[in-house]
């Protein structure tokens, strides 16, 4: 008999899945949207996520931002926030890493390592230039799918400058630039450009970010903006493979620390769960709570501010 381990990421923009072993090799991984509902995103994702023949699961983590919901949800044994996650993951696999580059589709992070243990990190502020959402926005305005983004911007032998530091400049840049016949592919490589720039001096503000340095996330896949991260930097910048699905593969290694006896089980298909807002009156302090669900059993009350 052998152990698995599920690791699952709910980010606002997608839900990641992964299955490891008692190696801490991936199994099965699963990526998709959340499109707004993060309990139907990871039923979807659990209905595609395969555990093999001879399997026995024995640990569930989350991280993300809907880490507290899912993992009450699905009983999990760790719950971790994501800078964790991503840093545990991304330390198994290149012990040496020193600097951690993340853009996901709605956030962005970096995180610095020494002695293997996390010595600094920040994230970004409300702007989402620098994230991967600005990218899928920008893509349908100029008619294009955000994955051939990448492809694109590297044959750009010019690219346009893109106002870097807000997205509302940003957009308004690209248009301009797009009606006075600026072409495609510098347009797409001033883009993935000022998400660079944007990320560097909004998140990592003025940070030394020494090598050896790993980039991951969804924006990891675009290969225009790992060539301007490269080019900015002056160092080499690795992409991990599974580099979009750190976070969850850190989590399920987390999980695998402190496993449960019982066995999971991954068929959510007949299990209901719901969430309900209200308004507490007992009190000035007029709390909102958040009543959770399982199959009609109230599993727990969220947003008490008096501890009623």
């Amino acid at each position: 008999m052998k152990d698995c381990y599920l690791g699952i990421d709910i980010g606002s923009i997608s839900t990641k899945g992964a299955i490891i072993d008692e190696y801490y090799q991936v199994l099965d991984s699963c990526y998709l949207e959340t499109k707004g509902n993060p309990i139907n995103a990871v039923k979807e994702v659990l209905s595609e996520l395969k555990i093999p023949d001879g399997y026995h699961l024995h640990g569930i983590g989350t991280t993300g931002s809907a880490r507290k919901l899912i993992g009450l949800l699905l009983g999990a044994n760790v719950i971790k926030n994501e800078i964790t996650a991503h840093a545990v993951a991304t330390m198994t696999y290149h012990p040496e890493v020193k600097t951690i580059l993340e853009i996901g589709g709605q956030d962005s992070k970096v995180i610095q390592i020494q002695n293997h243990m996390i010595r600094d990190y920040a994230m970004n502020t409300l702007c989402a230039a620098g994230t991967g959402a600005f990218l899928s926005s920008q893509a349908k305005r100029l008619g294009m799918d955000v994955k051939d983004f990448g492809a694109l911007a590297l044959t750009s032998q010019n690219p346009t400058n893109i106002a870097a530091r807000c997205t509302v400049f940003a957009e308004s840049d690209l248009v301009h630039k797009a009606q006075i016949g600026y072409p495609k592919e510098d347009i797409v490589a001033g883009l993935c450009k000022s998400v660079v720039l944007n990320y560097l001096n909004n998140v990592c503000k003025g940070k030394k970010l020494e090598a050896p340095i790993i980039f991951q996330g969804g924006v990891s896949k675009n290969e225009g903006v790992l060539k301007y991260f490269k080019e900015v930097l002056k160092e080499d910048v690795l992409v991990d493979p599974n580099g979009h699905l750190m976070g969850a593969i850190g989590v399920a290694i987390l999980s695998s620390k402190n496993p449960r006896k019982e066995e999971y089980t991954l068929n959510l298909s007949d299990v209901a769960f719901k969430t309900q807002g209200k308004e507490c009156h007992d009190c000035s302090n007029r709390c909102e709570l958040l009543y959770i669900y399982r199959n009609q059993e109230l599993l727990d009350i969220w947003g008490s501010k008096c501890g009623k």
